[in-house]
């Protein structure tokens, strides 16, 4: 047995924990919020083995400079001349690339599928309520051109063994008939899994608790005390926290304290909003509105819309034409749902930890012994999450591992 210091107590920190429990490891989780708001809570809850292309792919680079001078866009990057900026744009432009994208397929539906599978593991074992449904995702496309270009990833999905389809206007309307759609057509994908977020952190943290693992709410990590090329300790604004090993899964803000061990991780924030609504809207199936970039959830007991990426350094400053960009989405594939304005009011974000390439850091580096890094994985990190913590147990357990991280190093270069 072995203790554990986990800083970051999103999704991914508490999926640690749990498999690290279950190993019999002594486990510390410490965060510098209350742990209960950002990415972890405001995201669109897939679980999306269809989300096979990583976000560095060919033609984003020309995309996002068009987008560049509009705020409301669905991708937006602010320029900026920090080094650490400069230096992320620069690798992401290399890796939107081909190439990036055949290394990537095979390595981000494995870790999906596995997740997808431990979400039920977990939820049959625990006996937790959380909602998980298999609705599967369903990519509205209002227009031709679109609607090519999402047929071209169906291809993919079925090459790789994914159950997807493409449906007609009037096949979409068979699986989704309680609400009218302005769309020519669209794909689905049954292989998709969809959850409400806020239920599975609840019952996570309430299991972890009776479970003896320690929780250090409200607590920055200020320093990392080291020996050599092992960490001996972390020095909190409360405490400092002795353990065997340690992981890092604090999100964005993850590359600023790997610089403090000389570690460089490639990474920016990317702001994401979300709009909850209690109006019936009809709608039973999880959706991607396929040109705005707006994920549509029906959760449990509303809607969530949710959408945007907004690389423009850590803050929470919500953006209200970003938050229209996206109600005006919904009301555009969906005419007779609407998105009333006190709903808008009350939109949340959360920040997700972007890598260059679109592929997470799990692992080793070889610069920090007793370290372990699970961040970097933007969109998916949701997706992920059991798989992530699974796998970084069975590193700590000296485990034969469920998937190969080769694509996933800390220590890959850009």
């Amino acid at each position: 047995m072995k203790s554990v210091g986990i800083i970051g107590g999103g999704v991914i920190g508490l999926c640690t924990a749990y498999f690290l429990q279950k190993e019999g490891h002594e486990v510390t989780l410490i965060d510098q919020s209350a742990m209960d708001f950002g990415a972890s809570y405001v995201n669109a809850g897939y679980v999306s083995p269809s989300h096979i292309i990583p976000l560095a792919a060919p033609g984003v680079v020309k995309q996002g400079l068009r987008w560049m001078f509009n705020t409301s866009s669905p991708l937006y990057i602010k320029p900026r001349l920090e080094k650490s900026f400069m230096d992320w744009a620069w690798a992401f432009q290399k890796s939107c690339s081909h190439g990036n994208v055949e290394r990537s397929v095979k390595a981000i539906k494995d870790i999906t599928l596995l997740s997808s599978r431990l979400f039920s593991e977990i939820k049959a074992s625990e006996g937790f309520t959380f909602q998980l449904e298999n609705k599967g995702l369903l990519m509205l496309c209002k227009t031709e051109a679109m609607l090519e270009k999402e047929m071209k990833l169906v291809k993919t999905a079925s090459e790789e063994g994914l159950e997807a389809r493409t449906l007609s206007l009037s096949e979409t309307e068979k699986i989704e008939p309680n609400v009218a759609m302005d769309i020519v057509g669209a794909t689905f994908y049954q292989c998709d899994w969809h959850t409400t977020p806020q239920e599975f952190m609840t019952e996570l943290k309430h299991y972890l608790q009776l479970k003896n693992v320690q929780f250090l709410r409200n607590e920055r990590v200020l320093d990392i005390l080291t020996q050599g090329n092992e960490i001996t300790a972390l020095r909190t604004d409360e405490r400092t926290v002795r353990a065997d090993e340690f992981v890092l899964a604090a999100g964005s803000w993850s590359h600023l304290l790997s610089k403090k061990l000389g570690i460089k991780i490639p990474l920016q924030a990317g702001k994401g909003y979300r709009i909850n609504s209690h109006q019936p809207t009809g709608i039973t199936i999880p959706a991607i509105l396929a040109e705005a970039k707006v994920a549509v959830t029906p959760m449990n007991g509303f809607t969530r819309y949710a959408g945007t990426m907004e690389i423009a350094g850590i803050n929470h400053t919500i953006r209200p034409e970003r938050v229209a960009a996206i109600a005006k989405a919904v009301e555009a594939y969906y005419p007779t749902v609407t998105v009333p304005e006190s709903d808008q009011k009350e939109a949340a974000c959360g920040l997700r930890p972007v890598s260059p390439d679109g592929r997470p850091y799990i692992g080793k580096s070889q610069k920090c012994k007793n370290l372990t890094i699970a961040t970097g994985h933007a969109m998916m990190g949701w997706s992920m999450a059991p798989a992530t913590g699974k796998l970084v147990a069975e590193l700590l357990s000296e485990k034969p591992l469920s998937l190969l991280l080769h694509a996933f190093h800390p220590d890959r270069k850009f």
